[in-house]
C-alpha cells in the first residue's frame, strides 16, 4: 500500500540508523486506519542493538551539530521546511490515513503549521543566545530556552504524528 491508501506501491519502513537505512530488527507494530479498521501496514522497530546504535550514532552527531552556526541550522530547518511543503499532499494523504482526520484539513491546517514550526525555528536559529517568547501562532506562545544538552528520546501521542515530530524535532535542531 502507498501513502494514498491505494495499495499500488509499497510505504518505506526503514530505519534511519547513522545515515542508513535498514531494516527493523524488533517486533512489527500493524497500523490500523481508525476511519476503516482497515491495516495500513506493519512497521517493524528496532531491536535493543539497533537502539543502542541509533543513539551511539546521535551521540557522534551531537558533537558536531552542536558546534554548528546559526546560519548552518537555519538554511538545513529552511531546506527541510520547504521539502515537506513541496510533498504536502503525499504527508496529508498518509496522516489522513493513518490518523483518520479529514484529508482536507491535514493538508489544509495541520501541514501549514507544520511548514511553519520548521521556519519559525530556522529564524530561532538566528538568535542563538538569549530567551526569546512570542505568538508564533494564533493563541500559543512559545518559549525558548537553549542549551545543546545531547540525544534524547521522545514519546508522541497517536493522533498528531507529524505536528509532535515538527513540535519535537524543530527546536532541538
Amino acid at each position: 500500500m502507498d501513502a494514498s491508501g491505494h495499495g499500488n506501491g509499497s510505504l518505506d519502513t526503514q530505519l534511519l540508523i547513522d545515515g542508513k537505512t535498514v531494516k527493523g530488527q524488533g517486533a512489527g507494530e500493524t497500523v490500523v486506519s481508525p476511519a476503516t479498521g482497515k491495516k495500513i501496514g506493519t512497521v517493524p522497530g528496532a531491536n535493543k542493538a539497533q537502539l543502542d546504535q541509533a543513539v551511539k550514532a546521535a551521540q557522534r552527531a551531537f558533537e558536531g551539530w552542536s558546534q554548528s552556526t546559526p546560519q548552518q541550522r537555519s538554511l538545513l530547518l529552511l531546506k527541510l521546511a520547504q521539502r515537506i511543503e513541496d510533498q504536502a499532499e503525499a504527508f496529508a494523504r498518509l496522516e489522513s490515513l493513518n490518523t483518520g482526520k479529514p484529508y482536507a484539513r491535514v493538508l489544509g491546517d495541520e501541514l501549514p503549521a507544520i511548514v511553519d514550526c520548521f521556519r519559525f525555528f530556522a529564524g530561532a536559529a538566528r538568535c542563538l543566545p538569549g530567551l526569546a517568547v512570542a505568538e508564533y501562532m494564533p493563541n500559543h506562545t512559545s518559549m525558548l530556552r537553549r542549551d545543546p544538552i545531547g540525544v534524547i528520546g521522545s514519546i508522541a501521542p497517536w493522533n498528531y504524528p507529524l505536528m509532535m515530530l515538527a513540535w519535537k524535532v524543530a527546536p532541538a535542531l
